[in-house]
């Protein structure tokens, strides 16, 4: 099994030396919280809001942050949040957090007014039971639809507004069969984040003996179970958007490209060692998935297998150990490559492992894998870190997934066209089903046939239009003494040609 980095934990604190500048107007009418001189608080993991904000909580804090760095705003929670899991965007203006085995909503249109902008959404009240941990909670905008893991009671589906819709454990028996646990039920239950996949309108969960689960998103229904334990029960899973589902196994450091409707493995590729046991790989707009390992390597497989290798730094002393962030283009990547001292590279058994002593610099990058192109590099400390360490961020301790959430949000050195909100494919305006599989990225096959159909469709109504035209004409004049007309009409044709003969005897 491959060891971890060592003695490691790379916390770029910015110095207290620096003072703080003027902060630009607030939009909220009223001020920003910021922690006390010389007492700097650790972030939760960051979530890259669609506005543009950087959003992670500190004890019983939401802080909005600019990508400059300052505070827009700050919001008091009643209860203590996970530093561990980011805020989950819910689209129309919310967000949910995890803080005290509770799932709390925030709600961004009632900053500011006389109601609360937080409720709790799942968990106990006054005097009640705790539910237990939460494992992950997973928000679809598309289906208006929160999923929310409690270990060892199941993944719970409920409505935006509250409602739960439908529960379900690792164990459904149906017919008589017993699907999921197929080893024992004993200490079987889910645990990972739930991972939705917008394309092929389901969710994706593992479980403690190592199964991966398919669930409908609309009820608890499973489309297939797959038991990966053979390679190991500890791994992540991302969707391709292209009929691909990928799952990263990090003690043995490879991926696996899985067919999403049916989770048979399609193919698998080796990585270097990688940094944590919930590492998350990063899929682009041209369905090249991305992982960043600690041999100093940014490993790029394309959605058939090819691999392409990537460094822009001495990867004898570096390593990467945070996930690549997708650019506002969907195709270019940001990645983070840090210069470490002491870093050795030894191989037992067919495991390699890394063990370094700390820090002395990081290399941010902005590259497209499927071209090989990289855009923009800068070292830190540099001109990016000097424009931070002069904002609000000197009151908190920074590691490299914050600092690479702002170089991603300020669209540092990136010359690519950025989508906008229409652009993005979760924002499609129908349901899940046919329509929304074949317009997501990759499906090419399935968009070239939907568009020969519709084109035949097209002709065949153009066709079609002028002959019902002239039938309609004939059952509209059938209905008003169609013999008369005629016989009138040929009565006068003839008095008209004999009146014309007579015309010209004279």
């Amino acid at each position: 099994m491959p060891q971890f980095l060592s003695s490691f934990s790379l916390l770029f604190i910015l110095f207290s030396s620096f003072s703080v500048s003027s902060r630009p107007t607030n939009s909220w009418n009223y001020t920003a919280k910021v922690p006390l001189e010389g007492t700097p608080f650790r972030l939760s993991t960051p979530l890259i809001g669609e506005d543009g904000k950087i959003y992670a909580c500190s004890e019983k804090t939401l802080f909005a942050f600019e990508s400059n760095g300052y505070i827009a705003w700050s919001l008091d929670l009643d209860f203590k949040c996970n530093v561990g899991m980011p805020p989950v965007h819910g689209g129309r203006g919310t967000m949910y957090l995890v803080a005290e085995e509770r799932v709390l909503k925030v709600n961004f249109m009632k900053m500011g007014t006389s109601e609360s902008a937080t409720q709790v959404f799942f968990g106990p009240g006054p005097g009640q039971q705790k539910p237990g941990e939460i494992v992950g909670v997973a928000v679809s905008t598309l289906s208006s639809l929160v999923f929310i893991n409690v270990k060892n009671r199941g993944l719970f589906a409920f409505a935006m507004h509250g409602q739960l819709l439908w529960s379900v454990g690792p164990v459904l028996d149906q017919f008589g069969y017993r699907q999921g646990c197929r080893r024992t039920v004993t200490d079987c239950y889910f645990t990972s984040v739930p991972v939705i996949d917008q394309c092929e309108a389901s969710i994706y969960i593992s479980n403690s003996q190592g199964e991966l689960y398919s669930l409908s998103i609309r009820s608890p229904h499973f489309n297939w179970i797959q038991d990966f334990s053979s390679f190991d029960k500890v791994y992540t899973v991302t969707p391709g958007d292209n009929g691909r589902l990928y799952a990263i196994i990090p003690f043995k450091a490879f991926v696996l490209a899985l067919d999403a409707s049916s989770g048979n493995v399609l193919w698998q590729g080796s990585t270097g060692p990688l940094s944590a046991a919930e590492y998350a790989p990063l899929v682009d707009s041209n369905g090249w998935i991305s992982v960043g390992s600690l041999d100093g390597f940014l490993y790029s497989f394309s959605p058939t297998g090819t691999l392409k290798k990537f460094s822009n730094s001495a990867t004898v002393d570096s390593v990467i150990q945070v996930s690549p962030l997708l650019a506002c283009s969907g195709y270019a990547i940001y990645i983070s490559q840090t210069e470490m001292s002491g870093k050795i590279i030894h191989t037992n058994g067919g495991f390699t492992y890394v063990s370094a002593m700390q820090p002395k610099s990081a290399v941010f990058s902005l590259l497209v894998p499927a071209t090989g192109s990289i855009y923009w590099s800068e070292s830190y400390p540099g001109q990016f870190s000097s424009v931070l360490s002069q904002s609000d961020l000197q009151h908190f301790v920074l590691d490299e997934s914050l600092l690479l959430a702002f170089v991603t949000a300020a669209k540092t050195g990136n010359p690519l066209l950025c989508r906008s909100t229409r652009n993005h494919l979760y924002n499609l305006p129908f349901e899940q089903g046919f329509l929304s599989n074949i317009f997501c990225a990759g499906n090419q096959r399935a968009i070239l046939l939907f568009l020969f159909f519709e084109s035949l469709v097209l002709l065949l109504l153009v066709a079609l239009v002028p002959f019902c035209c002239k039938f309609w004409r004939k059952k509209k004049l059938q209905g008003q003494h169609l013999g008369n007309f005629l016989e009138k009409r040929e009565n006068r044709r003839t008095r008209a040609e004999e009146g014309c003969r007579g015309s010209s005897r004279q």
